[in-house]
């Protein structure tokens, strides 16, 4: 992870130099303000990878005498395709349009949403792809 901390801490350093170039070009407080929050964020993030960098052991592609066999074996646990992200954001939008139009479309948004969501979370519990 030593890779990904240097990437993160040169685009900290880059947002550093550039916040008060911008705010003296322009002069205007947003965006200024938005370039130093963004080099805080890339600022934290080097650090949280920083961090685990060195107490964890290395991986394959942070060592140089690591070979290509080394990365081989299972990476992890990819989902396959599911119709539940998509319940979940017409239910989002039906809450969003009920704010607009009517608290009782609110409300039913919220009941089909908590069958939506407990459906994203249950799906690999029963069904085709149970564990």
């Amino acid at each position: 992870m030593k890779v990904e901390t240097w990437i993160f801490a040169i685009c900290a350093i880059f947002y550093a130099v550039v916040s008060p170039a911008y705010w003296v070009i322009t002069g205007d407080w947003t965006g200024t303000t938005a370039l130093i929050m963004t080099m805080f964020l890339a600022l934290m993030v080097t650090l949280y990878l920083g961090y685990h960098a060195k107490h964890m052991e290395p991986r394959p592609e942070d060592r140089l005498d690591a070979e290509i066999a080394d990365g081989a074996g299972e990476l992890g646990f990819f989902p396959p395709y599911s119709w539940w992200p998509l319940w979940c954001a017409m239910c989002l939008a039906t809450m969003v349009l009920g704010v607009i139009f009517g608290w009782w479309l609110f409300i039913i948004g919220v009941g089909l949403g908590a069958i939506a969501l407990s459906g994203w979370i249950f799906e690999y519990y029963r069904g085709d792809h149970a564990h």
